[in-house]
């Protein structure tokens, strides 16, 4: 199974992007101060047409009545950004993930370091697999894989939603790496400038 063992910590990566004047920028003018609306926070803002519907897919898979829970849903959505090295993502869904789930920032971190040795549900485990073998190619998730989640407990939609939220975030990282944005390493300021106190 892959983990982000063995790879560089997203949190080390360099800011990337041109600078002007010293203030490091998005590869594109988005028109906004970027240390004000970091990440895909900028983006949503730029492009607000296409903001919409995504922010609608989110929301339905992240927040909608569903089997898994919100804190395992963020924690999928997390180690794929991990998995992807996105440090915007893998910064705020990590914090939205801890405040969701009973175990906090401890569990995951042990998630993102080994999830076959984190202390989760065989189902989420197995679910976690799914997610990863996405992050690689969808070509990877194999009937195997899909055997083994259902072995563990999940339904059809788990499976289904557990890919759709992999493919949705690697999505989100490459929006957010492919246009140079400013990352963040602080959850608090991804929080305060999305118009929310923090995760809750």
């Amino acid at each position: 199974m892959q983990t982000i063992s063995g790879t560089a910590d997203p949190a080390s990566r360099p800011v990337v992007g041109p600078s002007r004047g010293g203030d490091v920028i998005a590869h594109i003018d988005l028109g906004l101060d970027e240390r004000q609306y970091p990440g895909i926070i900028g983006l949503l803002r730029y492009r607000p047409e296409t903001a919409a519907p995504l922010l609608a897919m989110v929301e339905v898979l992240m927040r909608g009545p569903h089997p898994l829970s919100e804190g395992e849903r963020e924690l999928i959505a997390t180690y794929v950004s991990g998995l992807n090295e996105c440090r915007f993502c893998r910064t705020a869904h990590a914090a939205l993930a801890a405040a969701r789930l009973d175990e906090g920032a401890t569990l995951v971190e042990q998630v993102l370091t080994d999830p076959d040795t984190a202390p989760i549900p065989a189902k989420l485990r197995s679910l976690l697999r799914i997610a990863a073998a996405v992050q690689r190619s969808g070509r990877e998730v194999t009937a195997e894989l899909v055997a083994d989640a259902r072995a563990a407990g999940a339904s059809d939609l788990e499976i289904h939603d557990t890919v759709l939220i992999s493919a949705v975030f690697c999505m989100a990282n490459r929006y957010v790496d492919g246009l140079g944005t400013l990352p963040v390493d602080d959850p608090a300021q991804i929080f305060t400038t999305a118009g929310q106190t923090g995760p809750s």
